[in-house]
């Protein structure tokens, strides 16, 4: 068995957040149901065409669902949905806001259908205040959640290179749906719950928000460096390449300055002795360590660094992580099917013992359509779209 074998999640998904959250579910054993418009579905189906002509954040997001198009305005498309819903545990929803109630598919509305169903909404904003109905695409969001003011160098901000406000959401719904599950479970009553892209960003905030509310400023843009810690991110060795490394306490310190820089009066050094000065001169500090790098290649640094107990990393791009030495040892790696052929992925990273998770096709646009409303004892609309 696996760990959701039994519940059935409905889904009026798109883009990235809800269908990451649907995902994770979908590879515990839940039966996930991606209602998708007629004809283009999903729009993330089209943000591009790498994966052997399929997206390849579409190819991430959405193996093992089943697909359903329905016109959601049409007496047969409402009928399906509520019929889905009055046996689902799950329905998720990131429409644009207001969208789902103005279709009859708000929690308070399939709640009365349904008393046990988990009913989600993520949003950009979530309910109430003057951002609701603003729009909220992941760099909005880094913005607005003042992550992109943090990252990058100290002459231009950047946006995280990954869709961090929408995983954000994605993790909170996926875990919020977990939590009330196990609390339906206790009490017999489903949940409503509301995930906003801004709040569940703004949690992972933490540091830097706390850093400027009683630090006075925030922490300073420093690239791949770190704003408050020192050593730690990218040194140049003798090659040309980088070597990246961490230093989290004073004995790691000591440790470094002896037997990897070569002079253990730099652990002492007035400049140097404990983290926040190490920060407050970190170009002097860099200058010391690129010195004692600069006889040496970045792999030997890095087996040196390795030797001795520090931290210790080699900068690898996307090919670098599809042939990482340890996932291949760790068999992270498996195949699933797809319409264009088998694919490669990931295992998920949370691995129960005595279950496998599902791997799943993707599915095309309405592949499932005939099949659920058969299901359902309705029957397809005549030549046309239900």
């Amino acid at each position: 068995m696996n760990p959701l074998d039994g519940i059935t999640v409905v889904s009026l998904e798109q883009a990235v957040a809800a269908p990451f959250a649907t995902r994770q579910l979908a590879d515990l054993g839940a039966r996930v149901i991606k209602v998708e418009r007629p004809g283009p579905g999903d729009f993330a189906r089209g943000y591009d065409e790498t994966v052997k002509g399929m997206s390849s954040h579409f190819v991430w997001l959405n193996r093992s669902k089943e697909s359903v198009a329905l016109d959601l305005k049409s007496p047969l498309g409402k009928e399906a949905v509520t019929a889905l819903v009055r046996e689902a545990d799950v329905f998720v929803q990131n429409l644009a806001p207001g969208a789902a109630e103005r279709l009859g598919l708000g929690a308070e509305a399939l709640r009365a259908v349904n008393p046990r169903l988990v009913h989600v909404s993520i949003s950009g904003y979530g309910p109430g205040g003057p951002y609701t109905t603003k729009k909220a695409y992941d760099l909005l969001v880094q913005c607005e959640a003042g992550l992109v003011s943090i990252t990058g160098t100290e002459e231009e901000p950047s946006k995280v290179g990954i869709s961090a406000a929408d995983i954000a959401a994605g993790m909170y719904a996926y875990t919020g749906i977990l939590t009330a599950l196990f609390q339906r479970e206790r009490t017999g009553e489903g949940a409503t719950l509301e995930v906003s892209m801004l709040e569940a960003l703004a949690e992972w905030m933490g540091f830097p928000l706390n850093y400027a509310m009683y630090g006075g400023m925030p922490p300073r843009r420093s690239g791949a460096r770190h704003a408050a810690i020192a050593p730690y991110g990218p040194f140049h060795c003798g090659d040309g390449e980088q070597v990246f490394l961490g230093i989290q306490n004073e004995r790691e310190w000591a440790t470094f300055c002896e037997q990897v820089l070569g002079n253990a009066a730099l652990a002492t050094d007035p400049r140097f002795e404990r983290n926040s000065l190490r920060v407050e001169n970190s170009a002097e500090l860099n200058t010391e360590i690129e010195r004692a790098f600069a006889g040496k290649t970045a792999e030997q640094a890095a087996e040196q660094l390795e030797e001795v107990g520090i931290a210790n990393a080699l900068l690898r791009d996307m090919a670098g992580l599809a042939a990482h030495p340890q996932l291949a040892a760790r068999d992270r790696w498996v195949d699933y099917d797809s319409p264009v052929g088998p694919l490669r992925a990931l295992i998920p990273p949370a691995t129960l013992q005595g279950s496998s998770p599902v791997m799943g096709p993707i599915p095309t646009v309405g592949e499932h359509t005939d099949q659920i409303l058969t299901e359902l004892g309705l029957a397809p609309a005549a030549g046309g779209t239900p």
